[in-house]
């Protein structure tokens, strides 16, 4: 996997682009794409954190299969956990995407390569992305 950053044009911010080699992740990812219920998480947690009761009935889909669905995305680097603030003490866990694009490429000889473009704020969430060692957060 190789990080890299791109200026725009304007000069405003930039975006890191990470390529994906390894056959596994590059599985993860796909299979992650290839679910209707996954794809639209991806679509309701582009915009804004949501819970995942909210991520449940913004899909209209079961309970369970939201909670299923959202640690397939989050092991896949595509969304993050995040912890919702609340003033009663009852903190709970939210999801937001963390990557803009996905571009499929195969080389030549047949090999396969992801270029996953992450949204700029990731990174100050800690944001992890396919490939990345798992953290060991609390929150």
């Amino acid at each position: 996997m190789v990080p890299s950053s791109v200026q725009f044009a304007d000069g405003q911010s930039s975006t890191e682009e990470t390529v994906v080699r390894d056959e596994d992740a590059i599985q993860d990812l796909l299979d992650a794409f290839n679910d209707a219920g996954s794809r639209a998480i991806l679509d309701a947690t582009s915009d804004e954190a949501l819970s995942t009761n909210e991520i449940s009935e913004a899909c209209d889909l079961p309970l369970s299969t939201a909670y299923r669905k959202l640690d397939q995305l989050t092991d896949a680097g595509l969304v993050e956990e995040r912890t919702r603030i609340r003033r009663s003490g009852k903190h709970a866990s939210e999801y937001a995407r963390v990557v803009e694009d996905v571009v499929i490429s195969i080389d030549s000889c047949g090999e396969m390569e992801l270029r996953v473009s992450h949204r700029p704020c990731a990174d100050q969430f800690g944001g992890r992305f396919p490939g990345a060692p798992r953290d060991e957060r609390t929150n």
